[in-house]
C-alpha cells in the first residue's frame, strides 16, 4: 500500500533502499521525477486525455523535483545511522528553501506554465496536496517553521497570481496528473511492486472535483506490472530510471560515504507497464 512511502513521499532527500545483503541503493528525486516525465510523455490514448498544454505539463513532470539538484550535490550524511539521512533530518533552511524557489525560478524563465505547476506541487507537499489525492493518503505538515510557512504564503499568492493567465480547470487537472505521474514513479522507486492503486486520477479536462478513475496497480512478474485501467500510448510501455548502488548500506564517516557515493556507477533499473 505505498507504505515505504507514506506519509510524505516527495520529500524523501534520497529514496534509500537497504537490500538486505549489506549494500544500498540510492536514487536521487531529480532522478525519480525525470521517470515522472517518461510516464507524462506516454500518457494519453482512448480511454485518457492526452495532457495539454502538452510540453509544459511534461517539463513540469520532468523537473519537479529539480529543488533537489543542489542538496544531490552534497547530500547529509548522519552519524547515528552512519548513511544518508531521511527528509525528517535534513534541515528545511534558507539554503534548502531558496533552491527551491530557485528551481521554480529557474524553470518559471525556460516556460511560465511548468514553472507554475512546479511551484503548486511545492507547496502543496505541504498541504496535503490540496486535496487533490484520496489514495495513497498524503500528509498534511504540521508545526513548521515560520521561514517555512512564509516560504508557502510567498507560493500560493504567486501561483494566485499566475492563475488569472490560464485556464484554472485545465490548470486544477494538470495538477492532480502530476501527483498521479509523482506517485506511480515512486511506486517503483521506493521498493519493489506490490499490488497497490491511486485515487481518482483524472481521465479527462472534462473531469471535475475529484472525478477520475482508480488505477489499479498489479504486479505480474518481479519486473512487470499491470495498470488497469491502462493510460498510456503503447503496450507494453517499458520503464527504467537511474540509480547508484553502494557497496555498503553503513559508513564510518561523512567522507567514506561520499566517496561511495561518487565511486557508484549510475545503473538502470528496468520495469514493465502492461495492460
Amino acid at each position: 500500500m505505498l507504505d515505504l512511502i507514506k506519509p510524505y513521499p516527495e520529500d524523501f532527500v534520497m529514496i534509500v533502499r537497504k537490500l538486505g545483503d549489506g549494500t544500498a541503493m540510492l536514487i536521487g528525486q531529480s532522478d525519480h521525477s525525470r521517470l515522472s516525465g517518461i510516464l507524462a510523455a506516454h500518457w494519453g490514448n482512448d480511454r485518457f486525455e492526452r495532457p495539454r498544454p502538452f510540453e509544459s505539463a511534461l517539463r513540469a513532470a520532468t523537473l519537479h523535483d529539480a529543488g533537489w539538484y543542489r542538496y544531490e550535490t552534497k547530500p547529509l550524511y548522519d552519524a547515528e545511522t552512519r548513511f544518508s539521512p531521511s527528509f525528517m533530518q535534513v534541515p528545511l533552511d534558507d539554503v534548502q528553501l531558496g533552491a527551491f524557489q530557485w528551481a521554480t525560478d529557474w524553470l518559471t524563465d525556460i516556460d511560465p506554465y511548468a514553472g507554475m505547476l512546479i511551484n503548486r506541487h511545492r507547496s502543496g507537499l505541504w498541504r496535503g496536496r490540496y486535496g487533490s489525492v484520496d489514495y495513497p493518503v498524503v500528509y498534511n505538515a504540521k508545526n513548521l517553521s515560520d521561514k517555512v510557512e512564509a516560504f508557502i504564503a510567498r507560493a500560493e499568492a504567486d501561483h494566485e497570481e499566475r492563475l488569472k493567465s490560464v485556464d484554472p480547470h485545465e490548470f486544477e487537472v494538470n495538477y492532480r496528473l502530476l501527483q498521479a505521474w509523482d506517485f506511480l514513479s515512486l511506486y517503483f522507486c521506493a521498493k519493489e511492486p506490490v499490488p497497490d492503486h491511486i485515487e481518482f486520477v483524472p481521465q479527462s479536462y472534462k473531469d471535475r472535483g475529484k472525478e477520475g478513475v482508480r488505477l489499479t496497480l498489479t504486479p505480474q512478474s518481479e519486473t512487470h506490472v499491470r495498470i488497469d485501467p491502462y493510460p498510456f500510448d503503447v503496450d507494453p510501455l517499458p520503464i527504467q530510471y537511474v540509480y547508484r548502488h553502494l557497496p555498503r548500506d553503513s559508513y564510518d564517516s561523512e567522507e567514506d560515504f561520499r566517496k561511495a557515493y561518487y565511486q557508484a556507477n549510475p545503473e538502470l533499473k528496468h520495469y514493465v507497464f502492461v495492460k
